[in-house]
This record gives structure tokens, C-alpha cells and sequence, in this order.
């Protein structure tokens, strides 16, 4: 430990980039597309101890699978799940790996979730968010193996680029030389850097992270009820620590500013990447998410081109998830908002889902993989008594902007992910550098994440609320800064870079607002209803909000439900709830409903204006 504790101190400059991540004139990138150059997985992914347990269980199913087929199906079950993102996909395809039949129900018509995206008039694709998958996601590793789609993600060189807040235009990169070992890795790519922090303030970090490295986990949860500045004021910390580093963590986690953030959502990030060498390392996927990862929307004749092309594989699996469940008997119903939760009278077991349409779904277990806001506005009157889901009421999605800027040439930005430091940007990309589908050679095109955008989040302004316009207009005055060579009113005739297409796509709810405190309200897999199944990444499991804790989340889901096939005890079983709702008088409330009908009324992003539901 003394080893590592100097060495933990370095890491959490590091960890900062932990987890993350209109204008209407015609301009298309697609067709100036470029093969780009992949760098192959890193080898270490698969070696850590958290791949070994992915692994573990997945093995688990696979056994089930071979229990049903020896009693011919005996025990095969029906499950009927909503919500169609990660969450609920990864469930469905662990069920099928079972024996299972699962069909998945999902309200929008396209799959993804938080990772949707869909084509505009253009042809190019407009993404929900800058999703960044790390070395450290092993379930998400483990799948895209499952899958044979490992060659679909892009990545980036190991490293982690900041812009500097007081040189317009500089950046400073944290490089994590190959071959090394953690903490060792991490720690050369810190002690080569020093612009961030000087070799004092990092010493006086020292304090508050030994005891998380003598007492693990125990410690980091029990920082949940705290925000950073407070366990920074309780550590003597320096306060530009904050400037400098925690600002721009606290956006890349969770969209919020650290005085509104639990410090276990550092600290996790921290824990989970000091043992993995290449946890911190980057990739991108090489296209759209519902399309590289969970499916393509074609509709008519063109879906069945593309089902009759992947049959003969000549494709390569243009729908993975969807078509490696339906290939094993399961089912994936687009356009199919479950509207009601039917009980049984006599014990308040879910008796059957009412969609929109008026279809009445049955089956014999129950899996919820939608946004916690939405199933709270789906939770029966019978539940609402009951204190397992009316701590979801100390639950909601925080708020975020993705936006697409389109220009008329090359930026000269980096190639990765880039911390912009910026009072309204979180994290951004260069598109045309990192992504196989947006590849151009002549012009760039810029993701970013404006976070915070909602003063609940930490924001000055509510940006949620503004009109498109009044957004790439803040989002460009920031570029101004770190491209002002290229961008702006400073730039060169020569050198500037002319905004051609821009799109915004607002996410009233995105993943949990991780604040103080929240950890002892998210809900076990395990529920008090025999018949109902939590997923969603905002139920317990060690990987927060975000796309591996959606996968995990939805894989623990399929595992409650194949040790109730089995008749096994589950090993995380149904959490305790806190004594705050425990022991309290709840009055029972009718479901709110689902409202109107939109991709917002489901969890999702969307385009243009909205009514917030």
C-alpha cells in the first residue's frame, strides 16, 4: 500500500476523464467518407478480474441452456420486457443464451435508448449522445465478443487530453506509455505532465485517498452522502484541485459540477481503473449505435434485402443484438409503448402489459428496462405503497445536450476524446478523426456534450429550455476559444473554418443524478413481485450510470430471472430498503401515465422543441 497510495494520488489527476461522454443548410459527410486506421483491442481488457467474472456469467447461462435442452424445454419461460436500450437488450440476449423466449417491447422505432440515433433528410446520422466505450466496461467487452463484433470499435491512443483553460488554443496530454503495468502507467503519464497540478497540490492529495486504498470499497461507499467540495474541505484539499481536474470530471461523469456530485462517483472511477492497465483507454464505435451494436431500421423490401443478405452472411450482422435474439427464438418489437402495468388481484403480481395499440402482453415474468422516470410514472397504485419502489421517488435523470457541428474544413483537433474545461461544454470529439461512418479527410465534424445544462445541475442559464439557435451559438463562442485560429471572429480568411449543419438533441432525463445520497435508494434486480425484474443502469450494480452499467445491470436481470426457472437462491438477492421509507405511512397514488406520446416520454432524445413530461 505504501507503494500505491503516492502513486493513487497522480491516478486521480488522470481519472478526471474516468467515464467520459438548427441550422438547416444541406451538407452531407457521407459522402466524403475515408477508411480510417484501426488499432487493434488492447489485450489486456480481456485479462482483468472483471472480464473473468463477465465471463463467469455468461458461462452460467450457457449452462442453464444445456439443463432446458436435456429436459427438452421443460423450463423454458416466457418474459416480457420494456424498454429497449442497452439495459433491455443485453437482458433479452442473455435470456435467449438460457433457453429463454424473451421478447423485448420498446415504445420508439428504433432501438438504443440513450444511444439512439437516427438518419435527418440528409442522410447523416443524428446521435442522442458522444458515447465513449473504455477498456474497463467488461461486460460491454464480453458482448461485443459474444457478438464477433470486437473489430467495430475504433481506438484512440492511450492518453487523455485537456484544453487549457488560460492558453487559447493549447491542449496538455496525460500519456500512458504501453507495456507498463497499473498503477505504474498511470502514474508515468502523470508525473510527465505539469501543467495541471504542481507537485505540491498533488502531495496534499495524498490524505484523502488512503483510505480508500486501505479500506476499499466499504470507504467509497460511505462518501456517497457527501459532495466533492465537502470531501475536499473535509481533506484539506486545495480548491484548484477543483479548477482544475474535478470540474471536468464531474461533467464527463454525470453531466452535474462537483458541488452537486456524490464523491463516490469519483472515487468508483478511481477504484475501478488503478488495477487495469488499459482501463482508461478509449475506443469509439465505427458507426451509429442502433446499427454497429443494436440494429438497423429498414422498413419493407429494404428489411428484407437486409434479413435475406445477413441469413447468407453476407453481411456482417447489421443488427447484432436484435438478430442474435431473434435467431435463437426471442423477439423485438419496435413501436410498442407499454402504456400499463395489469395486476393480478389476489397477490398484485403483474397479470399483463397494456401497449398502446391495445395488445394485452403475457408471459411469466416481468423485466422493467426503462428509465427510472418512466416507471415511475407507470408504477401501479397497488406498489405505490410499497417502500421498494417508492424510493424511486429520490430517483430522476439529470438533463443533457448532445450537439453535432458540420464545417466546411479541417479543424486541427485531436484524435480522441478532448476534456474542453469549458463552463458549458463537457467532453467532444472530432468525429472525422475517430468514427469510420463520419471519416473525412477535408471536413470535421465536432460532437460535444453541453453539460451542465439545468441550474439543478450546476448551470447559470436553464440551456435545456433555449431554442437550437441560441445553443450553437453559446457552443461556437466556446470553440472560439479552443480553436481560435479557426473559429471566430480572430480567425484568418485563410484558416477559418465556416459552420455548415448543426444539430442539437435535448435528453430531459439521461442517466440518474448521481447526488448525494442516492446510492441506498437504487433498487435490487430483485423485487418484493415474484413475477417483476428490475434492469436499467440506475439499479444496484458497481457501475453507475452509464453503458456498462446498463448492460450489467440488464445481464443481473436475466440472471434473477433464470435462478427463479431453476429454483436457485440469487446471489445479490432484494436489497434493503432505507429505514426512511421503511418505517414510513405511504398514501397509496394512481400511476401518472406516459402522457403524449414521444421519443421524451420514453427516456429518449430528441430533435427540435418539446413539452418536458
Amino acid at each position: 500500500m505504501s507503494t500505491l497510495a503516492p502513486l493513487a494520488l497522480l491516478l486521480l489527476a488522470f481519472s478526471a476523464g474516468a467515464f467520459m461522454l438548427p441550422l438547416r443548410t444541406k451538407y452531407s459527410t457521407r459522402a466524403h467518407s475515408a477508411k480510417s486506421v484501426r488499432r487493434p483491442t488492447p489485450s489486456r481488457i480481456s485479462q482483468t478480474e472483471n472480464f473473468r467474472q463477465a465471463k463467469e456469467l455468461s458461462r452460467k447461462f450457457l449452462d442453464d441452456y444445456k439443463h432446458l435442452h436435456q429436459n427438452n424445454g421443460g423450463d423454458k419461460k416466457r418474459i416480457a420486457i420494456f424498454g429497449g436500450g442497452l439495459s433491455g437488450l443485453a437482458c433479452a440476449k442473455y435470456l435467449v443464451d438460457a433457453g429463454h423466449e424473451p421478447t423485448l417491447y420498446e415504445a420508439r422505432d428504433i432501438l438504443g435508448g440513450k444511444v439512439a440515433a437516427w438518419q435527418d433528410e440528409d442522410g447523416d446520422y443524428i446521435e442522442t449522445g458522444l458515447h465513449i466505450f473504455f477498456g474497463a466496461y467488461p461486460n460491454i467487452h464480453n458482448l461485443f465478443q459474444e457478438l464477433g463484433i470486437e473489430d467495430r470499435l475504433s481506438w484512440a491512443p492511450h492518453r487523455m487530453t485537456f484544453a487549457m483553460q488560460e492558453l487559447p488554443g493549447e491542449f496538455t496530454t496525460f500519456d500512458f506509455p504501453a507495456g507498463i503495468p497499473a498503477p505504474f502507467n498511470m502514474a508515468a503519464a502523470i508525473l510527465r505532465n505539469t501543467q495541471m497540478l504542481t507537485l505540491e497540490e498533488k502531495i496534499r492529495m495524498v490524505p484523502a485517498l488512503l483510505p480508500m486504498l486501505l479500506e476499499g470499497q466499504s470507504f467509497i461507499d460511505a462518501q456517497d452522502e457527501k459532495s466533492v467540495l465537502q470531501f475536499m474541505t473535509e481533506y484539506s484539499m486545495p480548491a484548484r484541485i477543483n479548477e482544475e481536474i474535478f470540474i471536468a470530471m464531474g461533467k464527463a461523469l454525470d453531466f452535474i459540477d462537483p458541488d452537486k456530485l456524490s464523491m463516490t462517483v469519483v472515487l468508483t472511477a478511481m477504484n475501478r481503473f488503478i488495477n487495469e492497465a488499459d482501463g482508461s483507454q478509449t475506443a469509439f464505435l465505427d458507426g451509429n449505435p442502433p446499427e454497429r451494436l443494436c440494429q438497423v431500421r429498414c422498413l419493407g423490401f429494404a428489411n428484407l434485402v437486409v434479413h435475406f443478405c445477413c441469413s447468407l452472411k453476407l453481411i456482417l450482422s447489421c443488427q447484432p443484438i436484435k438478430e442474435w435474439v431473434e435467431s435463437k427464438g426471442g423477439r423485438v418489437v419496435c413501436s410498442s409503448p407499454v402504456l400499463e402495468i395489469e395486476l393480478n388481484e389476489v397477490d398484485n403480481t403483474v397479470k399483463s402489459l397494456k401497449l398502446a395499440n391495445g395488445t394485452t402482453v403475457t408471459a411469466d415474468y416481468y423485466v422493467s428496462a426503462v428509465p427510472v422516470d418512466v416507471l415511475k410514472r407507470l408504477i401501479p397504485t397497488q406498489w405505490s405503497t410499497n417502500p421498494y419502489f417508492r424510493q424511486l421517488d429520490e430517483l430522476e435523470g439529470i438533463p443533457v445536450i448532445n450537439i453535432q457541428l458540420w464545417f466546411d474544413r479541417k479543424l486541427n483537433s485531436v484524435d480522441g476524446l478532448c476534456f474542453s474545461r469549458s463552463p458549458l461544454l463537457s467532453v467532444y470529439a472530432d468525429m472525422s478523426n475517430n468514427c469510420e461512418e463520419y471519416a473525412d479527410e477535408n471536413r470535421s465534424m465536432l460532437e460535444l456534450v453541453f453539460a451542465p445544462c439545468c441550474p439543478e445541475a450546476g448551470a447559470s442559464i436553464n440551456w435545456i429550455a433555449k431554442t437550437d439557435s441560441e445553443i450553437v451559438d453559446a457552443t461556437m463562442k466556446e470553440l472560439e476559444r479552443l480553436f481560435p485560429t479557426e473559429v471566430g471572429p480572430n480567425a484568418s480568411t485563410e484558416r477559418r473554418a465556416n459552420l455548415v449543419k448543426s444539430t442539437v438533441v435535448r435528453v430531459p432525463r439521461s442517466v440518474y443524478a448521481a447526488t448525494p445520497g442516492r446510492n441506498k435508494f437504487r433498487p435490487s434486480q430483485v423485487s418484493p413481485i415474484y413475477n417483476f425484474v428490475m434492469a436499467g443502469d440506475y439499479a444496484s450494480q458497481k457501475y453507475l450510470g452509464s453503458m456498462e452499467g446498463a448492460v450489467l445491470s440488464g445481464k443481473l436481470a436475466a440472471e434473477v430471472i433464470c435462478d427463479k426457472a431453476m429454483e436457485r437462491s440469487n446471489r445479490n438477492g432484494l436489497k434493503e430498503v432505507h429505514s426512511s421509507f421503511k418505517g414510513a405511512v405511504l398514501k397509496e397514488r394512481p400511476p401518472v401515465g406516459i402522457g403524449i406520446i414521444s421519443p421524451l416520454s420514453f427516456g429518449g432524445g430528441q430533435q427540435g422543441s418539446f413539452d418536458n413530461p
